[in-house]
């Protein structure tokens, strides 16, 4: 019997009841949670800070989703979907805001610069079962992807080996041309030594 992988959630929020309540319903929805307090510390869990600023390496643990209050000082939830969206290594991971505020514009924006969901507050375990499909949808793209990755790794081998061989069938063909003429040379100036 296979065991299913956890998903592995960075859950990001300033306040420390809201944290707590988000880091509680992803447990026991049985998701294994990373939870900070800023997007800042998310950023430095995530490895995109400034090779100065870290105090420790990217984490090692793969992260497959990000919930993040919208409002927090200094970067907002808005700012660190920006940034994760921004980046080459990290914008496929889902993001799902949440806020106690409802504004539709801020609602909006978020999604069209790439969240995946927009949750208000306080977040009930309803709209963590939420997350799921966005988890199973990344994944089966990833496994979509296998094959094409495969066969661009297995063209480039096929080029690089490709490549390889001519060089040295060039080299080959170099050193029998040197030899060749050597060999005709040689057998030249015999003839001329002979007669």
């Amino acid at each position: 019997m296979a065991i299913e992988a956890q998903f592995h959630v960075l859950a990001v929020d300033d306040n420390l009841i809201d944290r707590k309540l988000i880091e509680k319903l992803l447990k026991t929805s049985s998701f294994q949670v990373t939870a900070v307090d800023s997007g800042s510390k998310a950023l430095e869990f995530l490895g995109l800070q400034e090779e100065e600023q870290r105090n420790h390496h990217p984490q090692e643990m793969e992260v497959n989703l990000i919930i993040t209050d919208y409002s927090m000082p200094g970067m907002t939830g808005y700012d660190l979907l920006r940034k994760i969206k921004e980046s080459s290594s990290l914008k496929d991971i889902p993001v799902v805001i949440m806020s106690s505020e409802n504004i539709p514009s801020r609602i909006n924006r978020c999604l069209e610069e790439g969240a995946e969901d927009f949750f208000l507050k306080p977040v009930q375990l309803s709209d963590v079962s939420k997350l799921r499909p966005h988890l199973l949808r990344r994944k089966a793209e990833e496994e979509e992807e296998k094959p094409q990755r495969n066969i661009r790794k297995r063209k480039a081998i096929e080029e690089s080996l490709t490549h390889m061989l001519m060089e040295d069938l060039n080299k080959f063909i170099s050193i029998e041309d040197i030899f060749g003429e050597l060999n005709y040379e040689f057998s030249h100036k015999r003839w001329k030594f002979g007669s």
